[in-house]
């Protein structure tokens, strides 16, 4: 059984046909998306601005991350669940889509530089967490961690224009 024909198979079920053929459920589905989408890069920037030492210096580090993470990971649940209901709904192309593909690579990119962050770096947080200017390792981090979800967002973005538009009038 290939992707593709499990694609086809997801398309076929009956959530996936209730939001590719109404005239609602797609673009909610899309709006909730996108806000929970800003909500995780905007609440992951703020922690990478301080990690950069470009904002909040005056707090920890620890402090800061206690406030967004929270914020950070729910949005990011939403966001897979809103993204999913998208997905379902014209699953074989998006599947085979590269900008979609890429999102997924850049996303995964995102996740390995956290968990090499949380699992190495940020071990040490104790040692310069009130500092201004945090090691260069979790600069580092921070730097990747801002390309990455800029990353993310461009190739979501170019998803719109390299699917078909299915809420275009017929032509």
């Amino acid at each position: 059984m290939s992707i593709v024909s499990v694609a086809k198979w997801l398309e076929a079920t009956a959530p996936a046909q209730a939001i590719s053929q109404s005239a609602w459920m797609f673009p909610a589905a899309e709006t909730i998306h996108v806000i929970a989408i800003a909500l995780v890069v905007g609440s992951i920037a703020v922690l990478d601005l301080r990690l950069l030492g470009l904002s909040w210096t005056r707090r920890p580090i620890t402090e800061v991350a206690g406030e967004v993470l929270p914020w950070t990971w729910s949005s990011f649940a939403v966001a897979a669940v809103a993204g999913t209901a998208m997905f379902i709904s014209g699953a074989s192309k998006y599947i085979v889509d590269l900008p979609f593909q890429l999102k997924f690579v850049v996303m995964f990119l995102a996740g390995i530089n956290m968990l090499v962050f949380h699992r190495f770096t940020y071990q040490g947080v104790a040692h310069w967490d009130r500092n201004a200017s945090p090691p260069r390792a979790a600069k580092i981090a921070a730097a990747l961690s801002l390309i990455f979800w800029i990353g993310v967002v461009t190739c979501g973005r170019l998803v719109s224009f390299s699917i078909e538009n299915q809420f275009a009038p017929p032509g």
